[in-house]
């Protein structure tokens, strides 16, 4: 599934491409995605001029004069810019045709994806009105990380990877932000100190803030909104690494699972 890094790259190939722009028609080839998409919808955004493009977790929201359409990418989504003339190929779903003379197209060969429609507050919608914090936001720092650790037995890896805690830190980026901090991904959460927590944090924002610069991670169904791939699994430490030296110590990356995930350390790194 893509991961953060992942929507914040599309977000950011798309945006420039969408501001100000005019919709002249959606058209929905396929409704049955993770959601079947509303009836009304082409005919609510039809005409509509785009104001923003931004992101709430791994939810991109597009941002009318009126509403905000929320997408999500779902496992094997992708959306690219292309001119409106261009074919379609299999799995694409959805378009978004511009009075640029360009489109926004959707291809999901999964249909895990998803597009909604509200007038309302997009952050009162229900799949945005229980999210946790940003994990690259002010309410993301070392003392809310540290009191969510009080009293959980969950590890701490789990905890970072919990939606209802933290939003958008998946498996391979809480693998490379613990390295980074240097904690062992099975100790429990209760178990990390003020100071660890603190580090932990600016752990995860460095990592993720690293991976959104080099274009996401290579996924087999992810590729950015230009089509081309994220290149930061060229720069990871221990992720799918079992066997090989760690990059800091040389000694030895471990593979272990952790609530039906793949996790990776260095035993000697982390502690």
């Amino acid at each position: 599934m893509p991961e953060l890094p992942e929507v914040e790259t599309t977000r950011r190939g798309i945006e420039p491409h969408l501001l100000g722009r005019k919709i002249l028609r959606a058209s929905v080839y396929e409704p049955r995605l993770r959601w079947r998409v509303q009836a009304d919808l082409p005919e609510a955004i039809a005409g509509q001029r785009i104001l923003c493009a931004g992101r709430r977790a791994k939810y991109l929201l597009i941002g009318l004069k009126q509403g905000t359409l929320i997408l999500h990418l779902g496992m094997s989504g992708s959306l690219r810019v292309l001119p409106a003339e261009t074919p379609r190929v299999a799995h694409d779903h959805f378009d978004l045709v511009l009075d640029s003379a360009m489109t926004l197209r959707f291809n999901d060969p999964r249909r895990f994806g998803s597009f909604h429609y509200t007038r309302d507050d997009p952050a009162k919608h229900k799949l945005l009105a229980r999210l946790a914090p940003e994990p690259l936001g002010d309410a993301f720092d070392g003392e809310y990380l540290w009191r969510i650790t009080r009293g959980r037995r969950l590890t701490i890896k789990q905890l970072l990877m919990n939606g209802r805690l933290v939003v958008g830190v998946g498996n391979i980026y809480a693998n490379e932000a613990l390295f980074r901090a240097r904690i062992r991904p099975m100790r429990q959460a209760r178990r990390i100190s003020r100071i660890e927590a603190g580090k932990l944090v600016q752990a995860v924002r460095t990592t993720l803030s690293l991976a959104i610069r080099a274009g996401g991670t290579t996924l087999r169904d992810y590729v950015g909104a230009d089509g081309s791939p994220g290149y930061f699994r060229q720069k990871l430490y221990v992720y799918e690494r079992a066997g090989r030296a760690c990059r800091r110590c040389s000694t030895s990356i471990r593979q272990l699972t952790q609530g039906q995930r793949s996790t990776y350390y260095c035993p000697a790194c982390q502690k």
